[in-house]
């Protein structure tokens, strides 16, 4: 029996696996990715249910459901990807960009300064532990990357 469900090819970040279940929900992606972030962020399961999705999921008319040319297919673009990423992460190495340095260093700098003033025992600094440092410093990642982006 033939699914619906598909990866779409026009609604894509990564593998398209987001945009076919928003496509076959009939709602937006936005949701979709959001719920595979917090999956993968605060259980692990996330990355690899995606992955998994990705491999067993073919594009419109390419297949069914974990059909064997679908995860043929799937397992393909994901070996692609990660050698795309190998090549980005290389490149990132031998030609770095001075703003990311710039980022990394910071951010160092700032988890340094948490942890050391945390293990001072300054009173009324017992509230600064890695349960609410780690979700603050993300939070403002994604303020920071977002109020960035061009308007």
């Amino acid at each position: 029996m033939e699914t619906s469900l598909y990866r779409s090819q026009t609604d894509r970040l990564i593998g398209g696996v987001c945009g076919g279940i928003a496509e076959y929900l009939r709602i937006s992606a936005t949701p979709v990715r959001v719920y595979f972030l917090l999956l993968a962020f605060t259980t692990g399961i996330g990355w690899l249910l995606y992955l998994i999705l990705w491999a067993a999921l073919p594009y419109p008319g390419e297949g069914t459901f974990g059909s064997p040319g679908a995860v043929r297919q799937g397992i393909g673009e994901i070996a692609g990807k990660a050698r795309d990423l190998g090549d980005d992460v290389r490149r990132a190495v031998r030609q770095p960009d001075p703003q990311i340095g710039v980022a990394l260093g910071v951010a160092l700098m700032l988890i340094g300064t948490l942890a050391l003033l945390r293990n001072l025992g300054i009173p009324g600094l017992g509230w600064l532990n890695e349960g609410l440092v780690w979700p603050l410093l993300l939070l403002i990642g994604g303020i920071v990357l977002i109020w960035r982006l061009p308007r």
